[in-house]
């Protein structure tokens, strides 16, 4: 039995909230750090949001490009070459999607090969989940390794609740933690109506933006915001999987509409939707309903509410994104055999030594290739 294109209730609502682990730190720290507009960046998230639902109607995750988003807090990158990376990433991708090379290009990749991506991914969104919770200061602090403890053992004792959805007690709970802990930033929260204006990067960082960030994220969009993502969608939702052209159309005309208002550089995301569906979001009702959130939010508060989503703990973050590094995990369980394994294996070794998703997956191909040939010679 198919699942339904849009549902509306508290499953959906807490699967919404799934991908908040990695989408609101980096967000955050862009805003902070970077000089980023966060109204800009929360409104064309939300809108983004909406236009994913109705486009492919399951809970398919909008993010932060996360290669753009590092090196820019790495290197201090101004928002408007943080914008122009995007833009660039949007412009290449979009090429492809319409050329009908997407296509080519995921029917040539083996399966091993992206299920060591999958498992590549998932192992990375649980190393930062850990090491947010480790960051804290103190052990029972809000941002501490007590409060995840009690975290997750409120995600294993709900994981399998229809009444009560972790993610939405989680969240509440963080809510309220982050305000008995700093009232003083949610004081600041007030009325402030935005609306989106013109912030066009100059023709300078869009020469600095395509060797300093946009050359880094795009194989890294190529592979988990298309390839991946799409993969993950067929296991996940095998009557409504996301077709890889409409997924490149979808990611480069999301920077493309929506840099030149200064919005943060956006994706699709095999953890993102990974996490969505693990914390019970099924159909296109969920992220409908977190984009008309964040669409609400921007415009009627604006850039009052950085300082509350900075104080949110980073424990509970981290738990989620663990949850959702289990969850795109266990999709990439299911390999034939030894061979297949092998591949997976090394690709995910690749990745994670190398700290490059673009290297670790080209050793799984070239691997998986060299393995096909020397196989039958080694048969009996």
């Amino acid at each position: 039995m198919s699942a339904p294109r849009w549902r509306w209730n508290r499953e959906e609502v807490a699967g919404s909230l799934g991908d908040l682990g990695t989408f609101l730190p980096l967000l955050v720290a862009m805003s902070a750090q970077c000089g980023l507009s966060f109204p800009a960046a929360l409104f064309f998230a939300g809108a983004f949001n909406v236009i994913t639902a109705f486009t492919f109607g399951i809970p398919m995750a909008v993010q932060p490009m996360k290669a753009i988003a590092a090196i820019a807090l790495a290197e201090g990158l101004g928002a408007g070459e943080i914008v122009a990376a995007g833009m660039w990433v949007s412009a290449v991708v979009l090429a492809l999607g319409l050329s009908g090379a997407l296509g080519w290009i995921q029917r040539s990749i083996p399966i091993a090969v992206v299920r060591g991506l999958q498992l590549a991914l998932a192992l990375t969104l649980l190393m930062r989940g850990l090491k947010s919770v480790a960051s804290g200061s103190s052990p029972w602090a809000s941002d501490g390794i007590g409060l995840a403890i009690l975290a997750g053992l409120a995600v294993l004792v709900l994981r399998n609740s229809r009444r009560v959805p972790a993610a939405l007690v989680l969240f509440l709970a963080g809510i309220a933690i982050a305000w008995l802990g700093a009232p003083q930033a949610f004081a600041s929260i007030r009325l402030e109506p935005w609306w989106p204006t013109l912030a066009l990067p100059t023709l300078a960082e869009l020469r600095a933006a395509w060797w300093s960030a946009a050359f880094p994220q795009l194989p890294l969009t190529l592979l988990n915001s298309v390839v991946a993502v799409c993969a993950l969608s067929v296991d996940l939702f095998p009557t409504r999987p996301a077709p890889p052209a409409k997924v490149a159309v979808s990611v480069g005309l999301m920077n493309l509409l929506a840099g030149p208002f200064g919005a943060m550089p956006m994706c699709h995301g095999a953890g993102g939707l990974a996490g969505q569906h693990r914390f019970g979001a099924r159909s296109g009702g969920s992220i409908l309903m977190l984009g008309s959130a964040k669409m609400l939010l921007a415009v009627l508060f604006g850039a009052t509410l950085t300082a509350a989503c900075g104080v949110f703990p980073a424990s509970i973050l981290g738990v989620m994104l663990v949850a959702s590094g289990l969850e795109l995990g266990a999709a990439a369980r299911e390999l034939g055999g030894t061979r297949t394994h092998a591949v997976a294996l090394l690709t995910v070794a690749g990745c994670l030594a190398l700290d490059d998703f673009a290297l670790g997956f080209a050793i799984g191909l070239a691997f998986d290739q060299l393995s096909k040939r020397l196989e039958p010679a080694s048969s009996p």
